[in-house]
């Protein structure tokens, strides 16, 4: 067989995109010469690659095998130019990072630091929900992976590196709001704005009050912070949200100050168990490690300033 690194890609990124034509797209190809190119590597291989049922791509036993390897060759030689980079002397190479919606609060800051001291390295971020993220990482596509909630299913390397306080919020004219002690239990009857099922922010705050023996109440699951911060405050109910996402302290929003909050939850940065990180991966971990103590002073800041506001309306 004369299979080449070319073929094997153009098999990831149909793999990848779930699609022929998304994968075209995304490669700046156009379809039939995608298509053709499939068609030359099933030849060669002697086998079929992949099925369309019902509108859906499916990749046959051998499709999965070829996609596997270009998956590890991809990695390999990401790895290799890290090494020759680093055996240059160079400060460049390539990071790849995905991360829950949650940490878009802080971590492009910092990786705008981090590529200020090493201007010639390339950055890919993917800012996605928990689901999109653990199937990211179940894939291993990128370098790190950064959320609260690792999977229980994966066998992974993690590391803790910042405390991610969680906060009840409320609308600013709510009659909890300017209460100095609020009680878990007086938030029973209360209708709850939250995060998509199966956040990491859902999830602790679901254990949180199951904890005090109640069950939420939700009226809305939104997928973003910005969204869940905007139907609280248009009176939609009352949310749990980071202290990161909290942002500038406005007149629509007060933080409650719930017995036993905030709810001590972690940033983590995680990959599978196992992984060689690349020294440029390893350099922005350190980096991350570095400036933790700075992030949290910030948002302990941004908690303190609200409740603050909310004791003085």
């Amino acid at each position: 067989m004369r299979i080449t690194l070319h073929q094997l890609r153009l098999l990831l990124a149909v793999a990848r995109e779930g699609g022929i034509s998304r994968a075209a797209q995304r490669l700046h190809l156009a379809q039939p010469t995608l298509s053709a190119q499939l068609r030359q590597l099933a030849d060669q291989v002697g086998l079929p690659l992949y099925e369309v049922i019902g509108r859906q791509l499916h990749l046959t036993p051998a499709g999965e095998a070829l996609a596997g390897s270009a998956a590890r060759l991809e990695r390999e030689l990401d790895e290799l130019e890290e090494l020759l980079a680093e055996l240059r002397g160079d400060t460049g190479g390539r990071l790849r990072l995905a991360v829950v919606s949650t940490a878009e609060t802080f971590i492009p800051r910092l990786l705008g630091d981090f590529r200020r001291a090493r201007p010639a390295i390339q950055v890919s971020l993917a800012v996605l929900n928990r689901q999109a993220v653990v199937e990211r990482l179940a894939d291993n596509r990128d370098d790190l992976y950064i959320m609260s909630k690792p999977p229980a299913d994966q066998a992974l390397a993690q590391h803790r590196f910042l405390r991610n306080p969680l906060v009840v919020i409320a609308p600013a004219d709510h009659p909890l709001a300017r209460r100095p002690r609020v009680q878990a239990a007086e938030l029973a009857a209360e209708e709850f704005v939250l995060r998509e099922a199966g956040s990491g922010t859902r999830q602790a705050a679901e254990a949180f009050f199951a904890a005090q023996g109640l069950a939420l109440q939700p009226r809305l699951e939104l997928g973003s912070n910005e969204a869940v911060k905007q139907a609280v405050a248009g009176g939609l109910g009352i949310s749990v949200l980071s202290a990161h996402a909290l942002g500038a302290q406005t007149d629509e929003l007060a933080v409650l100050a719930v017995d036993n909050t905030p709810i001590p939850t972690f940033w983590q940065v995680v990959y599978p168990a196992g992984k060689r990180l690349t020294p440029l991966a390893q350099s922005f971990l350190g980096f991350l490690e570095g400036r933790a103590a700075q992030i949290e002073q910030a948002a302990e800041a941004r908690l303190q300033l609200a409740r603050a506001w909310a004791r003085a309306s």
